[in-house]
């Protein structure tokens, strides 16, 4: 199921920025860490300054993903949806959209499939639409082909 699939590469994606953030985050620590004192006092606490705002930036990220993989944790990805919301695969004339995060263009065996979030501007025009409902985006007429 194409469902699965996307979800289960969107968990991988998610799951390797994790693992970037935490090692950036090691690096910049030990960087910081290590930083000896030099002659100029100033040089090594810019030095020491700049890694720990490496540090806090990352952590943040860090946080920010962690939530991001929490709420897509919670897409029930056997679920059928009668209409457009959180976890929906949406089939149009035009694309495939899967309504999770807002990830962009991603290929599953040769077919693409748009990752968005309820908050983008075709995110918004697709929430709580059913099937066989028209919408117009970029001059387009769409039609809700499926929704799964």
């Amino acid at each position: 199921m194409i469902k699965k699939q996307l979800h289960d590469k969107i968990l991988s994606l998610i799951e390797r920025r994790l693992s970037e953030a935490r090692i950036a985050i090691d690096a910049a620590k030990e960087s910081r860490d290590s930083e000896t004192k030099s002659s100029v006092g100033d040089k090594y606490e810019t030095g020491r300054t700049l890694m720990q705002q490496e540090v806090e930036k990352n952590r943040v990220l860090l946080h920010k993903t962690e939530r991001l993989k929490a709420e897509l944790e919670k897409i029930d990805v056997n679920k059928k949806h009668d209409c457009v919301e959180f976890g929906s695969l949406v089939i149009t004339n035009q694309h495939t959209y899967f309504i999770s995060t807002a990830l962009g263009k991603i290929e599953i065996d040769g077919e693409t499939c748009f990752c968005i979030s309820l908050a983008s501007p075709v995110g918004k025009l697709l929430q709580n639409k059913k099937v066989d409902d028209e919408f117009i985006f970029q001059n387009k007429k769409i039609k809700i082909l499926e929704i799964l």
